[in-house]
């Protein structure tokens, strides 16, 4: 039997890759699967999942917007899985540590491990360099880039092997001087048995008078969850039946409440809070567009956001921004494309969904190819020849 650790700073019912990536390991012929991620509810549980042991630590998601709060409770999480992973050296029943970052950091968790000869995956979701660089773009950049340079070049030569989650992201990791033999691409598509593309395309809502729009994910100014509130406001009354689901939480919520309370939109912005991944299906197909808000940034450049291809898959056209790593991958004719960080260019892509019903269906036609393509299935391979 071979032992694999999965460690993310995670709430694991709703992180898609994370169930995913353990559950296609799990898939492998005598492979255990023991997943560390943050505890839900007061108390930390242990309990069964899609057929994989979870093991919450005695930690709770901070929230809050604090950076030393924030990177405080990486080192604590940190702390509480090195020691897990310690007593299962002991134990001799660990065999392969898989972190997921953010933080890369997460990796000093399989230190006693990597000592006794295991070998440590880091998966990365997001790079640190890039998303810091945004997140605290007020601070001294030269110090911060170099301190983060550093973290990455660290971690990942603790790693045997890097997962990527598009080539853009790899190009940026190895022109860092990140080995390229270490990496594989494993894109951060849905999982196909939740999200099933190959399916017979269903009809969009059916309306009853409402055009339904919808974000789903974490709601933060960073990925600028206001600017479709605002987007909102402009379109009010020019779009008939006009709603703007917001699914998810975040450091921001309240502030976003107010926000379409300051705007008069109140009665057109649902904020639905955060849902497990299989109770988003039934929401996510009752809507007729869903609504990528992010801005540029060094950051976002790099992003294909798991959220987008959720809907794609699921045959829900998207309006999204015009960012380096979306539009390598898609066309002009496959998704309503807008400017970033310009309202009036998101309303006018919105507008232009709303218009045509048969202009939706022929991006969602044409987005779905990219799934067809780059499907789980294609990756799968190489993700289980690198445990192999």
């Amino acid at each position: 039997m071979k032992h694999v650790c999965m460690i993310a700073y995670t709430i694991y019912p709703s992180d898609s890759r994370v169930r995913r990536e353990a559950k296609t390991v799990a898939s492998l012929p005598g492979h255990k699967v023991t997943v560390l991620v943050l505890k839900e509810q007061a108390t930390p549980r242990t309990y069964e999942m899609d057929g994989l042991a979870i093991r919450e630590l005695d930690i709770a998601k901070y929230r809050g917007k604090s950076g030393a709060k924030y990177i405080g409770s990486y080192f604590r999480f940190t702390f509480l899985a090195f020691f897990e992973c310690a007593k299962k050296v002991v134990r001799k029943s660990l065999d392969v540590v898989h972190v997921h970052n953010m933080p890369n950091f997460l990796v000093l968790a399989g230190l006693v491990p990597l000592l006794a000869g295991k070998p440590i995956i880091l998966d990365v979701h997001d790079t640190m360099v890039e998303t810091y660089a945004a997140k605290f773009a007020d601070r001294p950049r030269k110090l911060l880039e170099w301190g983060l340079r550093l973290e990455e070049l660290v971690c990942t030569r603790m790693a045997r092997h890097i997962v990527c989650v598009n080539d853009i992201q790899k190009a940026a990791m190895v022109g860092r001087h990140v080995p390229e033999k270490k990496i594989i691409v494993a894109m951060n598509v849905p999982d196909p048995k939740v999200f099933d593309h190959t399916r017979s395309h269903q009809p969009l809502a059916d309306g009853n008078g409402k055009f339904r729009m919808i974000y789903h994910g974490t709601v933060t100014k960073r990925v600028n969850v206001d600017l479709a509130i605002r987007a909102v406001e402009k379109l009010n009354g020019r779009i008939p039946g006009l709603e703007f689901h917001v699914v998810g939480d975040g450091d921001d919520l309240k502030e976003f409440q107010e926000l379409s309370r300051e705007l008069g939109v109140e009665d057109k912005v649902h904020f639905r809070g955060r849902v497990p991944l299989e109770g988003l299906i039934p929401i996510l197909e009752g809507m007729d567009i869903g609504v990528v808000p992010n801005g540029r940034n060094i950051a976002t450049e790099l992003m294909l956001p798991v959220k987008m291809l959720e809907c794609i898959a699921l045959g829900i056209p998207v309006v999204a921004p015009r960012l380096k790593t979306i539009m390598h991958y898609f066309s002009e004719e496959s998704v309503f494309y807008y400017n970033p960080d310009e309202v009036d260019s998101m309303g006018g892509a919105i507008l232009q969904a709303s218009s045509s019903a048969e202009g939706r269906l022929s991006r969602a036609r044409e987005a779905r190819r990219f799934l067809e393509r780059n499907g789980w299935e294609s990756h799968k391979s190489d993700f289980l020849r690198m445990y192999q």
